[in-house]
């Protein structure tokens, strides 16, 4: 059931919109689905309009919903175009405010425009029981799928992290720019949020979004929403057993990665080179500081002094 979940007027007669499709238990009415208290999930994604990977994964998953309507035990909310404006300019930001709509939530009514965004999505989604807040990298970097989860919340959010079958889980300490996030947010109104970030932006990498939609459908088995057998999937790799390296550009040029995203590497191993096509030499080589995991890999070309390269999860016993 295709509803229209927040309105805002805009001038010339246009409007902000926000649209969500919201599938209920087939022998249940809303307010019976209210009465009953049964679980409900959000699912939310677009928050960035040039992340198109939960695009993908939100007509995935409503497909299997529109022919498994008799699994459904609870409220599934899917909410593919958090920020409208942006998809459909293609910009990252909410356009001509030049606004990341991920900076300012909680958002205020009565402010400017992205705050009025932010304050309606928020008071849309509280109230759910479980939300996940799907992103994809930007258009510079190529993430291997992970859930993101702030240390302060991790009791309650890794075992849910683990149902998904992801092949990667960053536990960050908490910065204050995570405070006006969507998932900081709901996560301190008592909704148990993931953020999941995989592939590249404005791409879609299918076999990402086929894996992330078995993992939705599990952990929504496990939560009670779906009523499917719940299987035991990947355990994934955990950041809070090791160290996250950043691998920054030293000079400016071309970085030709010279091995694959989601390698295994070892300390010493070439991760790339940055060449200069106007002298034709090498300006850089660049080497693994560690024995890990090469989650992140640069996938945009030209990179500048100070530009990010890489990121690779170094395994705990290898920095005793």
């Amino acid at each position: 059931m295709i509803e229209k979940s927040l309105n805002i007027e805009l001038p010339v007669s246009e409007d902000f919109r926000v649209q969500k499709n919201r599938f209920l238990p087939v022998n249940l009415d809303i307010d019976e689905v209210i009465e009953e208290k049964v679980k409900r999930i959000s699912i939310v994604s677009g928050t960035h309009g040039d992340e198109l990977e939960g695009q993908y994964v939100c007509y995935l998953l409503s497909d299997w919903l529109n022919n498994n309507k008799d699994k459904i035990n609870g409220i599934i909310d899917i909410y593919p175009a958090l920020n409208s404006l942006g998809i459909d300019s293609i910009t990252r930001s909410i356009p001509f405010y030049n606004v990341d709509l991920n900076r300012i939530f909680p958002g205020k009514k009565n402010d400017f425009l992205p705050s009025q965004i932010a304050e309606g999505i928020i008071e849309e989604i509280s109230g759910s029981d479980f939300a996940i807040d799907i992103h994809s990298s930007n258009i510079f970097l190529r993430e291997l799928p992970q859930v993101r989860m702030s240390a302060e919340f991790k009791d309650s959010l890794l075992p849910l992290a683990k149902k998904m079958g992801i092949d990667f889980v960053w536990i960050h300490d908490a910065i204050t720019v995570l405070e006006a996030t969507f998932a900081h947010t709901m996560n301190s109104r008592g909704t148990k949020t993931l953020v999941v970030e995989m592939g590249v932006g404005m791409r879609i990498t299918p076999e990402y979004c086929f894996s992330l939609v078995e993992g939705l459908k599990n952990l929504m088995a496990y939560l009670g929403i779906l009523n499917i057998p719940v299987v035991n999937l990947k355990e994934p790799v955990i950041s809070e057993n090791g160290e996250v390296f950043y691998l920054n550009a030293g000079n400016s040029g071309l970085f030709v990665p010279t091995t694959a995203h989601y390698e295994i590497v070892k300390h010493g191993d070439k991760i790339g080179n940055i060449v200069s096509p106007l002298s034709g030499k090498i300006e850089e080589e660049v080497f693994s500081p560690a024995n890990g995991v090469l989650f992140t890999l640069r996938e945009y070309p030209i990179v500048y002094e100070g530009s990010l390269l890489a990121r690779i999860f170094a395994f705990y016993e290898d920095h005793k």
